[in-house]
C-alpha cells in the first residue's frame, strides 16, 4: 500500500539491507535480469524459527563437484554377480597400476572395474529397506570378520594416544598399525578354508591398507574403497557368497564403521585428500551409499529429515546415512550448510532413490576415476587392471571365470 502523498516514506536506518540486496520491480530475484512480468514479493520468515518445510539455503546441484558435467552424464551403475575365481590359482602380490588418466580409462574400461562397481551395488541393494538391527543371515565368515574387526577395536584401547599439541597425527597410531602388520595375516588365515590359504599374499595388502596410512597418520575414502576391495575379493575366491551380502553391510560394514571412527577420534587421523567444505565427507563415501539404500521408500523419512534433530537422535542408530549426518554435525561446528554445503543441497532432491542413484554415479566419477586415489590402489590376480603396459603386454586381461 502506498502512503499518502503528504507524507514521506522513512528513511533507510543503517541496520537495513541494502537496496541492492532486493532486485527492482521487473528484475528477475535470482539473476537481476529484466523481466516481463512483476516478480513474486519476497516471503517474510519469523527471525527465530526456521519454515515450516525445509529449504537447504543453496538450490540441490549448485556444490557439485567440478566435474559434475560427467557425474550428470554418467550411467547409473548396476549389480553384477561376482564371478568366483576357479583353480588351479594363482594368486600374486598386488602392485600399482595407475600413474596418469590413460591409465584410469583403461581400467575404466576393463571388467574388473564393472565387476567390482557392480559389486558395490549389489551390497548398497542388498540393505535396502532394512534397518541395521533387521535380522539378517550371520554366516560363520560374517561372524569371524566382524569378530576380527572386534579385535582390532579392542587394540586401540589397549594403545592409548600420547599427549601431543598438533591437532591431526597422533604417533600412537604408527603402534596400532604395527601391530596390525604383525598379526593381521594371522587373523585373516582364520578365514580361509586350507586350499585358499596362499591368498593372503594378494589379499592381506587390501586389509593393510583399509585402516588408513601408518606414515602420514591419515585415513580417507582410497582406504575405504581398500576395504571394499578385500571383501570384493573374498566373494572372487567364493568365501563371501551372495546370501552374505545383507550380512556383510548391515554386520561387517557396520562394525568397520564404528572401528573406523573410534581410529580417527583416538588417534586424531588427518583426513586424506579431503575436498574440505566442498566434500561429501572429510573421510567416507560407502556409508552415504549403503544408508540412503536403507531409506529408499521409507514411509516418513525424507532427504530434508537430516535437519530434524529428534529423527537424528532417535534413529542414527538403525540407519546409516542418518548416522554419518549424526557424526558430521557432531565434529564440526558452526551451520550444517556452511561446512557441509554438498549434503545441505542433498538434502534437497526430493526422494532417497535419486539419491542413492546419484551417490553411485558420484562414487564412480570422484572416487574410482580420480588419479590421486587410485593411484595408491593395488591389482593382482583377483582384481586385475586391464593396462597395456609396453614392456609387460597386457596386465590384467578379462576377469576369470
Amino acid at each position: 500500500m502506498e502512503p499518502p502523498k503528504d507524507q514521506h516514506t522513512p528513511e533507510k536506518s543503517s541496520t537495513d539491507p541494502p537496496s541492492s540486496a532486493y532486485p527492482p520491480s521487473g528484475c528477475c530475484t535470482n539473476c537481476g535480469g529484466p523481466t516481463i512480468s512483476e516478480p513474486s514479493p519476497l516471503a517474510s520468515l519469523p527471525e527465530m524459527s526456521p519454515p515450516p518445510n525445509y529449504r537447504p539455503i543453496r538450490a540441490p546441484a549448485i556444490n557439485l563437484p567440478h566435474n559434475s558435467q560427467a557425474i550428470i552424464l554418467s550411467p547409473v551403475p548396476h549389480a553384477e554377480q561376482v564371478p568366483v575365481l576357479s583353480p588351479p590359482y594363482q594368486f600374486e602380490r598386488p602392485v600399482k597400476r595407475i600413474h596418469s588418466p590413460d591409465d584410469i580409462r583403461r581400467f575404466q574400461e576393463s571388467p574388473s572395474f564393472k565387476n567390482f562397481l557392480g559389486f558395490v551395488v549389489s551390497l548398497s541393494e542388498s540393505i535396502r529397506g532394512h534397518k541395521i538391527s533387521d535380522p539378517c543371515l550371520v554366516s560363520p565368515t560374517v561372524a569371524a570378520i566382524v569378530s576380527i574387526l572386534e579385535t582390532l577395536l579392542q587394540w586401540i584401547d589397549e594403545i592409548p594416544p600420547v599427549q601431543m599439541s598438533s591437532r591431526y597425527g597422533n604417533i600412537s597410531f604408527r603402534s596400532w598399525h604395527e601391530r596390525l602388520a604383525q598379526r593381521g595375516e594371522s587373523l585373516i588365515l582364520e578365514l580361509l578354508p586350507e586350499e585358499l590359504r596362499g591368498s593372503t599374499i594378494e589379499i592381506v595388502p587390501y586389509f593393510f591398507d583399509s585402516f588408513g596410512n601408518a606414515s602420514r597418520i591419515d585415513y580417507g575414502t582410497g582406504h575405504e574403497t581398500n576395504f571394499a576391495a578385500w571383501l570384493y575379493c573374498l566373494a572372487r575366491m567364493g568365501v563371501i557368497k551372495e546370501e552374505d551380502y545383507h550380512g556383510v553391510v548391515a554386520r561387517v560394514f557396520v562394525k568397520y564403521l564404528e572401528l573406523m571412527r573410534k581410529l580417527q577420534m583416538v588417534y586424531c587421523l588427518e583426513p586424506a585428500g579431503s575436498h574440505g567444505v566442498w566434500g561429501l565427507d572429510d573421510y567416507h563415501f560407502l556409508p552415504f551409499i549403503f544408508g540412503s539404500s536403507q531409506l529408499v521408500d521409507h514411509k516418513y523419512m525424507k532427504p530434508k529429515s537430516i535437519h530434524n534433530g529428534d529423527i537424528l537422535e532417535n534413529f542414527s542408530g538403525e540407519y546409516m546415512y542418518l548416522s554419518c549426518i549424526a557424526f558430521v554435525k557432531k565434529v564440526k561446528k558452526g551451520l550444517f550448510a556452511e561446512h557441509s554445503p554438498l549434503l545441505d543441497d542433498i538434502s534437497g532432491v526430493p526422494n532417497w532413490k535419486k539419491v542413492n542413484s546419484g551417490l553411485l554415479k558420484m562414487y564412480k566419477v570422484e572416487v574410482l576415476e580420480k588419479v590421486p586415489i587410485m593411484q595408491h590402489f593395488l591389482f593382482g590376480c583377483l582384481i586385475k587392471c586391464g593396462i597395456l603396459n609396453e614392456s609387460m603386454g597386457l596386465v590384467g586381461e578379462a576377469v576369470a571365470s
